[in-house]
């Protein structure tokens, strides 16, 4: 999936959020590509860095710590994106895991889009 059409899912995502969780909060949808913009970067630049310092805690939990982490950086865009708000760490949580759902399912669509409900398999049969 190619970066804009990343960027656009995360803005409905963020969308959504505001909708269906009541600890997310935008001034108006516009921001939505904004957060979007930066969850993006914070995720390039702040989450590489994140997993490197927290091996051992990552490793010890079998992956679960890094929802903390995912928490971490939508706590770290709400400091820094005025226009939106999250209501603390377990709401950043709640978030963090919709943003996921949604995400894995619009690439798993994406990744079967080019089928377009064309599944053809094909039998061999070898007479002996």
């Amino acid at each position: 999936m190619n970066f804009i059409m990343r960027i656009v899912i995360s803005a409905l995502a963020v969308i959504l959020a505001d909708i269906l969780l009541s600890g997310v909060h935008l001034d108006n949808y516009g921001n939505s590509l904004l957060v979007a913009l930066v969850l993006t970067f914070l995720n390039a630049i702040l989450k590489p860095l994140l997993i490197i310092i927290t091996i051992p805690v990552t490793f010890l939990t079998l992956g679960l710590f890094l929802f903390v982490i995912n928490a971490t950086i939508i706590l770290v865009a709400d400091y820094a994106i005025d226009g939106f708000e999250v209501d603390g760490f377990w709401w950043a949580m709640a978030f963090s895991l919709l943003l996921s759902l949604i995400t894995a399912v619009f690439n798993s669509i994406h990744r079967n889009g080019g089928n377009k409900g064309n599944n053809h398999f094909h039998v061999r049969i070898e007479k002996h």
